[in-house]
């Protein structure tokens, strides 16, 4: 099942188990178990610390999924397992899951694991995640370090696409989802700060208080994507006091599967690409100040004194120059139907969300490069796609295009203006469109709406504060500074053309630069006026 260079770095990797670790096998007849047993033997093969046993059929073992696993330290409670064969994106789970429960640290914080040592009860997490869904790893890797640090906490990863009746009886449209105690507890990307913050209720005013405390910063970003990153990095190299404050590290990126345009790099993954970005800005002591969500900028009344940013927990901080680097987000089509169906067909993220529409009929309203890609994949997964372009012709690049045309189960409709997305009180089953050449209206019977129509920039807190486009863009000049002096904008959320990673990148960089020109030359100017 694993070829051989897998092999290789795995056994390298298991070198670093220091306690014996049992696998513990619940299997039947079926042809995924006889799958995961040849993974599971393979793994046991590669290190004398692992052993493999057979869960026996007991009366009492009657609700264990088939087939699964536990990976578990022996003699002892502590433990993690998995219902499905965890390869794909999830293969990076099997391996820190193996090398966790095996005694090997993790890279978290002594703060964040004496938060989770403390958290008092019992909790029995299921995460349902599809093995192409790039947000799933996080809060896979995430719940199973919990369960290793703390016994009384429990996590079964689940593979949706293969207990497919379960999510179904679940009413499961979206992954990852979290269940608590076999209750609904979250749904969507979070991280292992995110998760102990919903546990430990108190985090969040430990937290304002920490930031009250803090003394103004020389350049002050809003934002972690890329754009915020080049920033962090560019002004840190200037030796001036650095800080990041993100409602998410790594922005829209970590949203990102394949990205094949980021000069030098033939090939990556946006939540690879995002972890490298976070940990290039550690290296340089800026201050991160993650899970932060900005809610108001009040821009310095007098020169000289620093701007305030407030932050939804109550808490401000401080800048003498600020970087906005707040991004975009996927834009909604505002039509009936979306939001009430949220997550209940209607999504945002054709990997994560794909596989739980298997066989099913959908549609990807967009023809972009984003919905034309969206819709490649959907293809050769679900039974049928609908590709629905408001203009009269698909606006994707003309080798997406040619490919899309070849697929069988794809048929494109243009001039197409969705105007409601219909389901039956719990999920979707169709949509309703709009001929605009005709104006005749039509409806398409679907599972699922995969929406892809562009971006809409994250600038609603900047209202009254600095100057904004018509589209709600942050309005800059050449150097990247807005309307108030001493704050400048860079990437997805400003009026600069093209949306792209690398564009982001260069104008985080410059809008660095020029908040660094900013406090040289303020420097001088309240120099002279002192000696005057």
């Amino acid at each position: 099942m694993l070829d051989d260079k897998l092999k290789d770095q795995l056994k390298a990797y298991l070198e670093n188990v220091t306690q014996p670790v049992e696998l513990v096998a619940s299997l039947d007849d079926g042809a995924k178990s006889r799958e995961l047993d040849e993974l599971l033997r393979e793994i046991e093969s590669l290190s004398d610390k692992i052993s493999l046993l057979r869960r026996e059929d007991e009366d009492d073992d009657t609700h264990v999924r088939r087939p699964s696993f536990d990976i578990r330290r022996a003699g002892t409670d502590i433990s993690v397992r998995f219902a499905g064969i965890p390869l794909g994106h999830e293969f990076t789970s099997l391996v820190l899951a193996l090398l966790q429960v095996g005694g090997h640290p993790s890279k978290a914080s002594r703060e964040i694991i004496e938060q989770i040592e403390a958290l008092d009860g019992d909790y029995h997490f299921e995460t349902f995640f599809s093995l192409s869904c790039q947000n799933c790893p996080d809060v896979v890797q995430a719940l199973n370090l919990m369960s290793v640090i703390n016994p009384r906490i429990r996590h079964e990863a689940i593979d949706g696409a293969l207990f497919q009746d379960e999510v179904e009886a679940k009413e499961i449209m979206a992954v990852p989802s979290v269940y608590l105690n076999g209750e609904p507890f979250t749904q969507g990307r979070m991280t292992l700060e995110d998760l102990v913050a919903k546990l430990d209720t108190g985090s969040e005013a430990r937290d304002a208080e920490k930031m009250r405390e803090k003394d103004p910063f020389d350049v002050l970003v809003v934002g972690g994507g890329p754009g915020g990153a080049a920033s962090a990095i560019y002004a840190a190299r200037k030796g001036i006091r650095t800080g990041v404050a993100s409602e998410r590290f790594g922005g829209q990126v970590m949203d990102t599967l394949g990205i094949e345009n980021f000069i030098s790099v033939p090939y990556t993954e946006g939540p690879k690409l995002a972890a490298a970005l976070e940990e290039h800005v550690k290296e340089y002591g800026v201050d991160i100040m993650d899970r932060q969500r900005a809610e108001a900028l009040i821009p310095a009344e007098e020169p000289g004194r620093p701007h305030e940013v407030r932050l939804a927990n109550g808490a401000s901080l401080k800048g003498r120059t600020v970087v906005l680097a707040t991004g975009a987000r996927w834009r909604s089509l505002g039509v009936p139907g979306e939001e009430e169906y949220r997550n209940k067909g209607v999504a945002y993220c054709p990997h994560c969300d794909g596989p739980l529409f298997k066989g099913k009929r959908v549609a990807v309203i967009g023809g972009g490069n984003s919905g034309v890609e969206a819709a490649i994949d959907l293809a050769g997964i679900v039974d049928h796609v609908t590709v629905l372009e408001f203009a009269d012709k698909l606006g994707a690049d003309a080798v997406l295009q040619k490919k899309l045309h070849s697929l069988p189960n794809v048929d494109v409709i243009c001039s197409a203006q969705t105007t409601e997305i219909t389901g039956d009180g719990s999920r979707v089953n169709g949509l309703d469109y709009k001929d605009r050449e005709t104006g005749g209206m039509h409806h398409v019977e679907l599972a699922g709406v995969f929406v892809q129509i562009g971006l809409l920039p994250n600038t609603e807190w900047l209202q009254g504060s600095v100057a904004l486009s018509k589209y709600g863009e942050i309005e800059v000049d050449a150097r990247g500074e807005t309307s108030v002096p001493g704050v400048f904008a860079a990437g997805d959320a400003t009026t600069v053309p093209y949306k792209q990673i690398v564009i982001a990148m260069g104008e985080g960089s410059k809008a660095a630069l020029s908040a660094f020109d900013f406090l040289i030359r303020n420097s001088v100017s309240e120099e002279e006026d002192a000696a005057a």
